[in-house]
C-alpha cells in the first residue's frame, strides 16, 4: 500500500513543481501540499523524493543594470516629442539596437525604420 501512496505523492509533487515553472523547491512544495492535503508531510521527505526524481528548482537570474543614467555626458535632445505622425517619406527615421548571444560571441542588431510608412530602411 505504501508504494501506491508514494507514487501518488510523487505525481502531486511533480505536478506542483511543473505548475510553478520549476521554481518551487522542497519547502514551497511542502507548504503547498500541506495546505491541500489532510495528512501533513515533512520538508525532508519531499526533498528526498524530489532529489530521487531529479527535480531541482531553477533560481531566477538576478537583475543586472546595464544602463548608466548618472553621467555628465551631453544628452541628445528629444526632437520628436512623441509625435510619430509624419507627412512625407524620409522625414523621420527611428532606430533601436539590441544584442544577441551566439556561440561565436555577442552580435549587435540595429534596425532603422522610416516612420512615414513604417518600413525598415536599414
Amino acid at each position: 500500500m505504501r508504494y501506491h501512496q508514494n507514487t501518488a505523492l510523487l505525481v502531486e509533487i511533480r505536478d506542483m513543481f511543473e505548475s510553478s515553472h520549476q521554481t518551487y523547491g522542497a519547502p514551497r512544495v511542502t507548504a503547498t501540499l500541506n495546505e491541500d492535503r489532510e495528512v501533513a508531510i515533512s520538508i525532508p521527505r519531499v526533498a528526498r523524493m524530489m532529489r530521487a526524481s531529479g527535480l531541482a528548482a531553477r533560481k531566477p537570474k538576478k537583475f543586472k543594470v546595464t544602463t548608466d543614467s548618472k553621467h555628465n555626458y551631453p544628452i541628445a535632445p528629444n526632437l520628436l516629442e512623441r509625435n510619430f505622425e509624419v507627412e512625407q517619406p524620409g522625414q523621420v527615421w527611428v532606430s533601436d539596437i539590441t544584442y544577441i548571444r551566439t556561440r561565436q560571441g555577442w552580435l549587435y542588431l540595429t534596425v532603422i525604420m522610416d516612420l512615414y510608412d513604417r518600413k525598415v530602411v536599414g
